[in-house]
């Protein structure tokens, strides 16, 4: 279970059309009130009464996980992460996350709200690239210099003895800038390496899906697009993913589909349209193909 000091919003929490709970950063627990919040992660501690570990929710603040034990299934997005020791989830505002029903939760938590920090830091420490994985897995040096700047931050936020509120607040900012730019790197040269490590038909092709999912399913309309020949782009995506291009488009459709389906109160149809099927009952036997679950089925189980 995570920390109370992240999670108990009370009556702050928010809920979206659809019936999914958002919850906004508490700043009433924060430590003097500041958009920062960083302590340990405690399986004594329990989530809200309204909002129970096991029911997907969403954030409207950042949160940086560092576990000290493992393994920890966590959802975010709905795709499932396993964590263990010296691993990092560092989830971002407006992602649906769930807790796991079964792991306990030991280690660090980082929670800061948006607009803490100043636009210039936000853009060199990439906090809204949403592009970036989630699961973070530092080597042992990395992991070290995390440790170190992660455990100063927390020290700089329990000393509220030393310095006036202004000056406290400006340290906390520059501290969590310090961990912020450690974190940032690692998760742009994970990135890097990843699509180092991938063939560039499939780069190509993932970039394109990610740009006409939601009007353009053809495997073959893309292949046409970036010069391949389908069995070439075949290839490619079976290499780099296991997956046949077909599946790689279905698996992003599906994505998107779930997200709308939590974060909106769009009706089913409506949700269709937006991922490239104007016909609300082909969309529903695409999801139900997909997901084993119809859209109104899996709609309804967020509540």
């Amino acid at each position: 279970m995570a920390d109370r000091t992240i999670q108990d919003t009370g009556r702050d929490t928010l809920r979206d059309g659809d019936g999914i709970r958002t919850f906004p950063f508490p700043v009433g627990l924060s430590v003097l009130g500041v958009g920062m919040q960083v302590g340990p992660m405690s399986p004594e501690r329990t989530w809200h009464e309204d909002a129970p570990l096991d029911r997907v929710h969403r954030i409207d603040f950042h949160v940086v996980m560092l576990f000290d034990e493992g393994p920890v299934t966590h959802m975010i997005d709905f795709a499932e992460y396993e964590v263990t020791a010296g691993d990092l989830l560092w989830i971002r505002p407006g992602q649906v996350h769930r807790f796991s029903r079964t792991s306990e939760y030991h280690g660090t938590v980082l929670t800061m709200q948006p607009g803490f920090l100043p636009r210039a830091t936000v853009e060199a420490t990439g906090l809204y690239r949403y592009d970036l994985p989630p699961l973070l897995r530092p080597d042992a040096p990395q992991l070290v210099g995390l440790q170190a700047a992660l455990a100063q931050l927390g020290r700089e936020y329990e000393d509220t003895a030393t310095l006036p509120i202004g000056v406290h607040t400006s340290v906390l900012r520059h501290s969590l800038t310090a961990f912020l730019l450690r974190l940032s790197h690692l998760a742009t040269s994970s990135a890097e390496a990843a699509r180092g490590r991938t063939d560039t038909t499939f780069t190509l092709f993932r970039d394109a899906v990610e740009k006409g999912f939601a009007t353009n399913h053809s495997v073959s309309a893309y292949a046409d697009a970036l010069g391949y020949s389908r069995r070439t782009l075949v290839r490619a995506v079976r290499a780099a993913t296991g997956e046949t291009p077909k599946g790689f488009i279905d698996k992003r459709v599906v994505l998107e589909a779930k997200r709308l389906l939590a974060h909106t109160s769009l009706p089913i149809g409506r949700v269709g349209v937006a991922v490239g099927f104007p016909d609300a009952a082909n969309f529903s036997k695409f999801f139900q193909l997909h997901t084993g679950t119809t859209p109104v089925a899996f709609r309804a189980e967020l509540r």
